[in-house]
Parts: structure tokens; C-alpha cells; sequence
């Protein structure tokens, strides 16, 4: 494997999760502009491509992340091109409207599983690798993880549980030397609420309600929350783990 100079994280390989659009594709990008080489995930091939066209350090994999042999796919994609793995970014995830009169068990579990059991697989099948390198798990949750979201509670709740997993393996994983951290970013510019199914009149609404409940008074681009990513992913924060850093523009003291 031959080292792409030009960044902090020059030479080294990372995984980003979701990385089709939103935040997982802001985070591919400035990680490989950063110097990493980014195995780009995600379900859909054809935005995966158009992640990749974007930089020539972006290799890309579609593939389920819930699926019962992703883990060790993705993992293995990965070690099989550059022969290491220095960071994971799990950035995939959903969201689900779901007020309580209208909760069910194949709603939750489906929203669990990609929010929670995912992260949690891909990072045991990347641990060993992770700690031949001494690497870095970057979470993406949000501030939603740890403030009230009514008409929305189980999609807050699996982002509480990222936010805990985070802290947790933090200190599991400390002996080994790798750094677990977590991004907690307010509402962004994605494809998520649109992809939740709700009408598009309804998605813009939203979008007005939360910019005006936001102090800086707009909503988040992708790129923002990303620089914060390829912060936590540097090696050069050698002293930060366990930390779940919310960038929402002022949301979290309102």
C-alpha cells in the first residue's frame, strides 16, 4: 500500500458506514481528503458511486450493514485492499416518527437493529484491527440521544443507546489503546426525513420549525458535522475518548 501524503490522517484506512449521502458521504470525503484511504458503505449502489467519483482515495462496497454477514464483509473489504483497519465510522442509521399510539415491535426492532445491533457488530468484527493499529470508533448519534424527542421516542432512545455504547466501550477498550468517540450532530441537511416516509410538505415543515428553534437560526451541513469527524478520527487526539460532542448550532442549551 503505497501512503497518499497531503493530511493527519495520511495513509491510514478507515470505514464509513451510510456513506451514499448526508453526513456518511461529507465524512468519507473529508477523511480522504485528509489523507485516509475510505471504504464508503452503504445499500445503494448508484449514490455510493457518485460518493466515490467525488475523490480517488474513496473505494466504495454496497451492502446492507443489518445484514447477517456484513460485518465481516465490510471489515474484510477493507483489510483485503490495504491490509489494515485505523477507524470506524459508524454513520448509518434511521429515523423513525413514531408516536406511541401508533408503536410497533417490527418498527422498533428494524430501527434497532440498523441504529444499534449494526454499530455493535461491525465494531467486533473490526476490533481485532483496531487494536493492531491503535485505532479510533467515531459514533455518529444525536442530540436527540440525549434530549426529549416526542412523537419520535424510540428513535431518541437507540441514539441514548449509542451515546452509552460509546461511553462503555471507551473504557473497555482503553487497555488496547483505541479511542472511542461520538458525534451527536442537530438537525441536518440529509435525506432522512424525507426517507422516514413522511409527506414532503410535512419534511419542510419540520425543517422551518427546527431552524427557528435552533439559536444560530439554521439548520447543520453535512461538511460541518464532518470536519468534526475526521477531528475525533486524527490520531493527533490522542487524550479524547468517551466523549459525545454535540454540534447543533446552539440546540442542546435551548
Amino acid at each position: 500500500m503505497t501512503d497518499r501524503p497531503g493530511g493527519p490522517l495520511e495513509g491510514k484506512a478507515v470505514i464509513v458506514t451510510g456513506a451514499g449521502t448526508g453526513i456518511g458521504r461529507a465524512a468519507a470525503l473529508a477523511l480522504a481528503r485528509a489523507g485516509a484511504y475510505v471504504l464508503g458503505v452503504g445499500r445503494r449502489a448508484d449514490v455510493l458511486r457518485e460518493t466515490a467519483d467525488q475523490h480517488p482515495g474513496i473505494a466504495v462496497l454496497a451492502a446492507d450493514v443489518c445484514g447477517e454477514d456484513a460485518p465481516g464483509t465490510v471489515v474484510g473489504a477493507a483489510i483485503e485492499r490495504w491490509g489494515r483497519l485505523d477507524v470506524l465510522v459508524n454513520s448509518a442509521g434511521a429515523t423513525a416518527m413514531m408516536p406511541l399510539a401508533e408503536t410497533d415491535a417490527k418498527r422498533i426492532g428494524a430501527l434497532f437493529a440498523l441504529n444499534v445491533t449494526a454499530p455493535s457488530l461491525l465494531a467486533r468484527a473490526a476490533l481485532p484491527h483496531l487494536k493492531a493499529a491503535r485505532g479510533a470508533i467515531v459514533n455518529v448519534s444525536s442530540t436527540y440521544g440525549h434530549r426529549p424527542l416526542p412523537g419520535a421516542a424510540h428513535y431518541a432512545a437507540s441514539k441514548a443507546a449509542l451515546e452509552q455504547l460509546t461511553r462503555s466501550w471507551a473504557l473497555e477498550l482503553a487497555p488496547d489503546g483505541i479511542r472511542v468517540n461520538a458525534l451527536a450532530p442537530g438537525p441536518t441537511e440529509s435525506e432522512a426525513l424525507a426517507a422516514s416516509g413522511l409527506p414532503q410538505e410535512t419534511v419542510e415543515q419540520i425543517k422551518r420549525d427546527e431552524a427557528a428553534r435552533i439559536p444560530l437560526g439554521r439548520r447543520g451541513e453535512p461538511d460541518e458535522v464532518a470536519a468534526w469527524i475526521v477531528h475525533l478520527a486524527d490520531p493527533a487526539a490522542t487524550w479524547i475518548t468517551g466523549q459525545v460532542l454535540t454540534v447543533d448550532g446552539g440546540l442542546e442549551l435551548v
